[in-house]
């Protein structure tokens, strides 16, 4: 026993004072290694006399745990140590106040492409997309447009090869072209996208936004145009009664057409749609002429069908009191966080569709 209480004292003293990981491990070592003392008493275990080989191992186990502790508890407390130590180098202070947090808004242009989505899905109008870059027949020739109409000069039109072939469409109605030669009638589309043309002031961009309808099946007329106009403006404005007129005009890809007017009043500087005195131009429909429907090989004897083309950028404008059309692509986020709209906040017909 007194050779074990020798390496006990001898150990627990070592282990007392200041030590690093490589030196505790050396002691480790020094006890438990394969020629280390306590090992080697182990081995003098069976020339121990038997009376007293049980108490010796019995001593020589409690001698073992109680360093295996000491020393497990040393290495505990050195990384302890050492963890404190980089995290005082380290040391982030938690009293500075945190970074604002930004929530992006949605732009007045998409949310209103969303509100006119979902006004028209509500009485069975599908969603049609299409390239910006168009060719040339899908652009005009399709769409009934005569080579000497003024809508396919330079000045009005960005061509993207010498021949004229490849452009920047002018509107979305290349969509409905799209999607009538890939399908067969019935069709009841809207197609909202961006389009171009050669124009910027206060009012007009070179690039903006349209939403163009099709609708084509057996014995559609006027009037079914004049009832779902009705209910767009109606819905989009959420106004209970709606005064429009139609005026007669002209444009190659439908016969009769007209241009529609909405009623209004202003009031406190403020335009106010409904039942007014004065007029407002918001928008050219008509009935699908007889050459596009045979372009897209679909019979116009026996299908008729009408289109409309509305000013997207137009409409946020004039729902969201915003008077210049450039500011909408001046990129000012002062501008967006003031005119924007929740991302969360998604438009449906049965919560209403402004904020």
């Amino acid at each position: 026993m007194s050779d074990l209480k020798k390496i006990r004292d001898e150990f627990i003293l070592k282990l007392k004072s200041k030590l690093d990981l490589s030196e505790i491990n050396q002691i480790k070592s020094d006890l438990f290694g394969k020629n280390g003392l306590v090992s080697s008493q182990f081995k003098k275990i069976g020339t121990i006399v038997e009376s007293e080989r049980k108490k010796f191992a019995s001593d020589l186990n409690i001698i073992k745990d109680e360093l295996q502790d000491l020393i497990n508890l040393k290495i505990d407390e050195v990384e302890n140590a050492e963890i404190n130590k980089k995290l005082d180098k380290e040391k982030i202070d938690i009293t500075l106040p945190e970074r604002p947090f930004v929530r992006g808004k949605i732009h007045p242009v998409s949310q209103t492409i969303d509100e006119i989505s979902s006004i028209f899905s509500e009485i069975g109008f599908s969603v049609e997309e299409g390239p910006d870059v168009e060719n040339e027949y899908n652009n005009f020739t399709a769409l009934n447009t005569p080579d000497n109409h003024p809508a396919r000069d330079m000045h009005d039109t960005f061509y993207l090869d010498e021949k004229k072939q490849k452009l920047l469409r002018t509107h979305t109605s290349p969509v409905q072209i799209r999607t009538m030669l890939k399908d067969k009638p019935p069709f009841k589309i809207i197609a909202p996208g961006r389009t171009y043309r050669s124009d910027s002031d206060q009012t007009h961009a070179p690039m903006f936004h349209q939403v163009e309808g099709l609708h084509i099946d057996k014995n559609i007329n006027m009037g079914h145009l004049k009832g779902c106009l009705n209910y767009l403006i109606k819905e989009f404005f959420e106004v209970d009664k709606i005064k429009m007129r139609f005026r007669p005009s002209h444009f190659p890809f439908t016969e009769p057409s007209a241009e529609v007017d909405i009623g209004y009043e202003m009031k406190d500087g403020k335009i106010i749609i409904g039942e007014g005195n004065q007029w407002l131009e918001i928008l050219g429909c008509g009935m699908v002429h007889p050459n596009v429907l045979k372009n897209v090989k679909v019979n116009p004897a026996k299908f008729q069908g009408y289109a409309f083309g509305i000013g997207i950028d137009r409409l946020a404008m004039l729902k969201y009191g915003i008077n210049d059309l450039r500011a909408f692509f001046d990129c000012d986020y002062r501008w967006l966080n003031h005119f924007g709209f929740d991302p969360l906040d998604v438009p449906t017909n049965y919560r209403g569709l402004s904020r």
